[in-house]
C-alpha cells in the first residue's frame, strides 16, 4: 500500500467518520478506540517502549489532562501550518506531494477535533502562531525577495521538525496516561499516525524515514536541534543496541521521548500568544 493510500485509509475510512455535531468526552474516545485495530497493534510496541524509557525523564505534564492539553497545542500548530501551506500555493499543485499534504492536513484537523472533545471543559484555545519565527523563515512564500523553491524547502524543513517533535512528544506523555487506559490508547493511535507523517515528510525531503543518531538532516537550521537532542541514545531497557547492531541502527530503531517542557519549548518558538 503506498503512502497516499495508507494515509487516505486512516483519514477517509476512520478519522473522518466522526458523528455529526458535538461529541461528549466518552463518545470521542469511544469512537477513537474503534479506529483501525491495525493502528492500535502497530502502536503497542511504541507504548511499551515509551513506558519503559520515560522513567528516566522528568515528568512535567503530570496529569492526563495536562498531557492532552500539550497534545492539543501541538495539533493546533500542525493543523494550522498545513492548512496555511495548502492555502498559500507554496506546495506544488496537482502532484503527489500536494495529495500527501492534503491527507496529512485532514488528519491534523481530525486530531484537533478529537482532543477538544475529549478534554471537554478542560480544552484550551488555539494559540496565535508565527511560522516565520520572527522573520527567520518564509515557509509560505510571502516575501517577494525569496523564491518559491526556497520557501517550499523551508516549508518541508519545518514540517519535518514539527512532525518529529509530535512523535517524540506523544511518546513522552504515554506514561502520564497509564491510569487512563482509554486516553492512552487514543494517544498511541494518534502517535502512530504522526509517525507515518514524519516518515513521509522526511522521505519527500530525500532523507531516511527515521532519525539517525541525533542528526537533524540537511537543510534543518541549528535552532531546531532541540527536536533531535537525545535521539542518539543506544541503551534500551538495559541493552546496548550498538553492541550487536551498531550505533546508527540502534538509534534508528527507537524514538526517544520528549518531556513536556522540551516539547513546549520547541512549540513556543512559533507561538505568539
Amino acid at each position: 500500500m503506498n503512502i497516499i493510500k495508507l494515509l487516505q485509509h486512516f483519514t477517509s475510512a476512520n478519522l473522518n467518520n466522526m458523528p455529526e455535531g458535538a461529541m461528549s468526552r466518552n463518545q470521542a474516545f469511544a469512537h477513537l478506540a474503534n479506529i483501525g485495530k491495525g493502528i492500535a497493534m502497530a502502536a503497542a510496541p511504541f507504548g511499551a517502549v515509551a513506558i519503559a524509557s520515560s522513567k528516566s525523564h522528568a515528568r512535567t505534564m503530570e496529569t492526563p489532562t495536562e498531557a492532552l492539553q500539550l497534545a492539543l497545542t501541538l495539533e493546533y500548530l500542525e493543523a494550522e501550518y498545513y492548512q496555511m501551506g495548502l492555502d498559500s500555493g507554496v506546495i506544488p499543485t496537482g502532484g503527489r506531494e500536494e495529495k500527501v499534504f492534503m491527507q496529512i492536513s485532514k488528519h491534523e484537523s481530525a486530531h484537533v477535533t478529537f482532543l477538544k472533545a475529549g478534554l471537554g471543559e478542560n480544552s484550551i484555545d488555539k494559540p496565535a502562531f508565527d511560522f516565520t519565527a520572527g522573520g527567520e523563515f518564509d515557509p509560505f512564500n510571502d516575501d517577494p525577495n525569496i523564491s518559491e523553491a526556497v520557501s517550499y524547502a523551508q516549508f518541508l524543513a519545518l514540517a519535518q521538525a514539527f512532525e518529529d517533535t509530535g512523535v517524540r512528544a506523544y511518546k513522552g506523555q504515554a506514561a502520564n496516561l497509564m491510569d487512563a487506559p482509554d486516553l492512552l490508547k487514543a494517544a498511541l493511535q494518534i502517535h502512530s499516525v504522526e509517525a507515518r507523517h514524519a516518515s513521509e515528510v522526511r522521505r519527500i525531503r530525500g532523507l531516511k524515514g527515521w532519525i539517525v543518531q541525533d542528526n537533524r538532516g540537511d537543510g534543518i537550521p541549528e535552532a531546531a536541534q532541540p527536536v533531535y537532542n537525545g535521539e542518539d541514545a543506544i541503551m534500551q531497557a538495559g541493552f546496548n543496541t550498538a553492541t550487536d547492531f551498531g550505533a546508527d541502527a540502534g538509534t534508528e530503531a527507537y524514538d526517544e521521548p520528549l518531556t513536556g517542557t522540551e516539547a513546549n519549548n520547541i512549540a513556543n518558538l512559533f507561538i505568539v500568544t
